[in-house]
């Protein structure tokens, strides 16, 4: 019989992709079952991206390129990052890859370890704790707390680092809370960092351009004071509508880049060409259908956050950032998990239970406002009467 190494034994997954597939199954049997699980815009990839890509192929790109990235696209990366947040990247910094869990994965595994902390928040995006826990290291939850807005308090989280801390992971805006922390806190969080010189920060600003009431996202790389260690995670999936296209890039600082660039080699090689001269156009070309997506996603979550807060033992603080709602069910006596299924099964509407996003995610559920307002509004009545007639499990 054949066996894995131990570690094998400690990953986990994303439950998401699960309640897609049993979502996709009772469909295929006939079932009217509205998804709002999957955490994944509803809009097509904006037409001049496609040409862009079309047009590569058309012209040849069909071959191995730097493992790093063509540089038109990492000096485009530059150049916006600059343009956005008025910080000073070199291209040599920059590294396309092939969406954003392979900079969650090389950060991680560079610095987990048996005898290593690696903080992370939770609730949060469960492939962290899941990596976390492949390289033996201990993860040490970052509590995010729905009384604080959703978003981290740098008191706590300095609370938690300790002389074996390594790296330290950030998520603002939030998956799958919508929270967004306030400079204020971050420029605390910085301050403190001061007498943490050897830690890390992961910075994931996945979803830097989904933000609401005139929430202004406050980039990591602009703290000269830490940026010789903050590895940045961004890319195209959320803002272009391109999660299919498997396409992101970090900012590494040091001498990590080269250990990225090592990696990349053993792991995929390169990213598909064809992409990267889309991601080209998605930066220099027009910006008009990203800020009407995120404009539309504005429209939803307001009734997404009306209709959630009119159902019976359910409130649910209004999300800053991100396509997410995070309501507290506390109120129905369900427990998240069984609430989830049961809303799928019995009600036809695809939700994530919390604890799926971490041990302190008991009392939520998230629902993706990524889908039409017709469909959000079909959903929330067929929830206000699932919570009408059937007591909790």
């Amino acid at each position: 019989m054949l066996e894995t190494v131990a570690s094998f034994d400690r990953i986990g997954e994303e439950n998401a992709f699960a309640v897609l597939a049993r979502a996709t199954e009772l469909a295929a049997k006939g079932r009217d079952i509205i998804n709002l699980g999957i955490g994944q815009p509803d809009f097509r990839t904006p037409g001049h991206i496609v040409e862009a890509a079309v047009q590569a192929l058309r012209d040849g790109a069909h071959g191995y390129t730097p493992a790093v990235g063509i540089l038109p696209l990492r000096e485009a990366v530059a150049a916006d990052l600059h343009a956005r947040y008025g910080v000073t990247v070199s291209p040599t910094e920059v590294m396309i890859m092939p969406g954003g869990k392979p900079t969650m994965f090389m950060s991680i595994l560079m610095f987990g370890e048996p005898g290593i902390d690696i903080l992370y928040p939770d609730p949060g995006f469960p492939i962290y704790r899941s990596m976390i826990e492949f390289t033996g290291a201990r993860p040490i939850p970052v509590p995010i707390r729905e009384e604080n807005g959703f978003a981290f308090s740098a008191e706590e989280t300095l609370s938690l680092i300790t002389p074996r801390t390594r790296l330290l992971i950030l998520n603002s805006p939030a998956n799958p809370t919508g929270g967004v922390t306030p400079k204020a806190e971050i420029d605390k969080l910085v301050a403190g960092l001061a007498k943490w010189p050897k830690v890390a920060v992961m910075s994931d600003e996945i979803y830097d351009h989904m933000l609401y009431d005139g929430e202004k996202h406050v980039c990591l790389l602009s703290y000269p004071e830490i940026r010789d260690r903050v590895i940045l995670l961004n890319g195209w999936s959320k803002t272009y509508a391109m999660t299919g296209w498997r396409l992101g890039y970090a900012v590494w600082p040091g001498k990590l880049y080269d250990n990225a660039r090592k990696l990349a080699v053993n792991l995929h090689s390169c990213v598909n060409a064809a992409a990267q001269f889309a991601g080209l156009a998605a930066l220099t070309g027009p910006q008009d259908e990203a800020e009407a997506m995120v404009a539309e996603f504005d429209r939803r979550r307001k009734v997404v956050v009306d209709g959630l807060n009119r159902l019976p033992g359910v409130s649910c603080a209004t999300p800053k950032g991100a396509f997410y709602a995070y309501p507290n069910i506390t109120g129905t006596g369900w427990k998240a998990k069984p609430l989830a299924a049961a809303l799928l099964d019995e009600a036809g509407v695809a939700v994530i239970g919390g604890p799926d996003f971490g041990v302190l995610g008991e009392g939520y559920i998230r629902l993706s406002y990524a889908n039409s307002t017709e469909n959000i509004v079909r959903a929330l009545e067929r929830m206000a009467t699932f919570l009408a007639e059937r007591k909790a499990a």
